[in-house]
């Protein structure tokens, strides 16, 4: 008898599309049926996701791409991940009164990057014009959408903030003075106008690709840039630190800034190969995990037993680490990550993972890097203790009121293959610029105030992102794509659904469904930067035998409601061509589409 499963797994041949929100899917799936390849379903879905799930990003947001192009077989990163503005020195923010950078609010800010991600890619990779893949998100800002019950929540938590701090803000999320209810069909029209002139200037040109360059100029030389530069000139607000602050984004960053193409890192596991983002993200945490874990027999443990959370668990504890002392922007940053992914390192490293749960933070300390890790730890030791475990902002039991991310998964029939984790720009991050229908990103706020470490803020450097999508071969052949939002856990999750996919023969609805965990033993990326030794979060779902036999082993778990863990999604397609996709039923908005 089949297994019971929330929803089936999406078979097909013509193509799968699957992300966080249900219309999102339908969009990318229509752009398919248009005879768009995956890169121009990506796009669309991504434009229409800054609409649908604005508390999670926007268009002033970030974004990481990997992809496989089969025409060609190159697998590329695109990032659209923007660096710190010439004026944010540390001399500068530690004027300003500010030992860590606020959560949120205008000093919070950096180059914006996921549109000209979007559009790069779109240039060089898809099929379709600007005006289609843009239109899907012009209708749904002008004609509205049915607001999601976290946004909803996110905007009603806000409301007195945003008329006393943030009155732009007030005017766009609470229309009339009214918090919009979940399910009302909910309207940004200045958004649709900024679109909308944005797609007629493009249309003035001749040509697919002049069009989309000529949008990518209004976005970041034209009249989208120049609305940013007036708003900042003036406006002086409220942030997270509980005082006013100008921002220091300016019209010459957006100018002179345009998104790339990056290697991926790549690391073998069994029959398998992972590519990743490069240490400017946190993405080679789950390659080290992996690499940590070569030494155990997973195939062996219960994929939702005591046994697998733990060795994950403490496996994910020293990658993270790592990250810590070790990541940052590489052409800032002489980053170790041969060595730190190197059979040789993780087998030592390997010993330290015993029968009991660690509480200590233990980097590896590597030869020539013994200042940087012993600079990287004071901070940490600063930063201090968390109160709470909780650092995943969508999940239903947590405050509303802090940002997170989508996620999209697209595999076309010839092959071609795209997983993006756009984040950032979400409403909660700083004032809406009254012209343009959305606000700038808060992604500054993953750097250091001090001097000499990976992740030490400087002028043109990339933020340490979270965001972190997969790619994943069998045997060599592009197999699979996959990914989530949450912050500092996306590799957790991702790495328990990759190794139950890889070891226990289960369909990918079936890895997705099974109970999720994470731990938050190491600092958050996010402020106040904090952590919680020994802390492990874990799903309800989990038999108590499970959760009894992991504080047995002394880790200090907190039980969480059923179905609240992780928004994954995963897309595959098999050596005959058979496409499979599947998407969480956890929040009750991701879906996969396909046929």
């Amino acid at each position: 008898m089949p297994t019971f499963t929330t929803r089936p797994e999406i078979t097909g041949t013509f193509g799968v599309v699957t992300s966080t929100h249900w219309i999102a899917s339908a969009v990318g799936m229509s752009i398919l049926e248009k005879g768009g390849n995956a890169f121009d379903a990506a796009v669309a879905t991504g434009l229409v996701l800054q609409v649908l799930e604005p508390h999670l990003n926007g268009p002033a947001g970030d974004l990481p791409v990997i992809f496989h192009k089969a025409g060609t077989g190159e697998t590329k990163v695109v990032c659209g991940q923007g660096p710190a503005p010439a004026g944010a020195t540390i001399d500068h923010y530690k004027a300003e009164g500010l030992d860590l950078i606020p959560g949120n609010g205008l000093l919070s800010t950096v180059i914006p990057g996921a549109f000209d991600g979007w559009m790069l890619m779109l240039r060089d990779h898809g099929t379709l014009s600007l005006r289609d893949v843009l239109e899907p998100a012009i209708y749904y800002a002008e004609n509205g959408q049915p607001m999601l019950p976290g946004a909803a929540a996110t905007i009603g938590g806000l409301k007195d903030f945003f008329q006393k701090e943030w009155p732009t803000s007030f005017e766009t999320w609470v229309p009339g003075g009214n918090v919009p209810e979940a399910g009302e069909m909910f309207k940004n029209p200045v958004l649709a106008q900024t679109w909308t002139r944005l797609l007629n200037e493009a249309e003035s040109q001749s040509g697919r690709e002049k069009q989309i360059d000529t949008a990518r100029d209004c976005f970041y030389r034209g009249f989208i840039a120049e609305e940013i530069a007036a708003f900042l000139e003036t406006a002086e607000v409220m942030d997270g630190s509980g005082a006013k602050h100008k921002g220091v984004l300016t019209a010459d960053d957006l100018a002179t800034w345009s998104a790339t193409y990056d290697e991926p890192l790549l690391s073998d596991y069994h029959d398998w190969t992972v590519a990743k983002t490069g240490p400017w993200g946190q993405g080679p945490v789950l390659l080290q995990a992996l690499a940590l874990l070569k030494g155990f027999d997973i195939g062996a443990m219960d994929p939702a037993g005591a046994d697998f959370v733990h060795h994950v668990t403490e496996a994910m504890k020293l990658a993270y680490a790592d990250r810590e002392v070790y990541y940052g922007d590489p052409a800032f940053v002489d980053v170790p990550m041969s060595t730190l992914l190197s059979d040789d390192y993780n087998d030592a490293r390997r010993k330290l993972i015993s029968d009991t749960a660690s509480f200590d933070l233990r980097p590896g300390v590597l030869p020539g890097f013994e200042d940087q890790v012993a600079a990287n730890m004071a901070v940490i030791e600063r930063a201090g203790i968390a109160n709470t475990g909780l650092y995943e902002p969508t999940m239903a039991h947590l405050s509303e009121r802090r940002g997170d991310t989508v996620h999209l998964d697209i595999i076309d029939r010839w092959g071609n293959m795209v997983a993006a984790t756009p984040s950032g720009g979400w409403l909660q991050s700083s004032p809406i610029i009254p012209a343009l229908g959305f606000c700038l990103n808060s992604r500054a706020q993953m750097f250091w105030l001090e001097d000499g470490l990976p992740t030490s803020l400087a002028p043109g450097k990339r933020p340490r992102t979270t965001l972190t999508p997969s790619l994943a071969f069998h045997e060599g052949r592009p197999a699979m794509v996959f990914g989530t939002p949450g912050g500092d856990q996306q590799d957790q999750w991702q790495l328990s659904l990759f190794l139950r996919l890889v070891h226990h023969g289960l369909n990918l609805q079936e890895a997705i469904d099974l109970p999720l965990f994470h731990t938050t033993h190491f600092p958050t990326s996010f402020h106040p930067r904090q952590r919680q030794p020994g802390h492990v979060m874990a799903e309800g779902n989990f038999s108590s035998e499970t959760i009894n036999l992991l504080r047995a082993r002394g880790h200090s778990v907190e039980v969480s409601g059923n179905w609240t863990i992780g928004r994954l999604t995963a897309a595959k397609r098999s050596a005959d061509g058979v496409l499979k996709a599947a998407a969480t039923p956890r929040l009750m908005q991701a879906y996969a589409v396909g046929r």
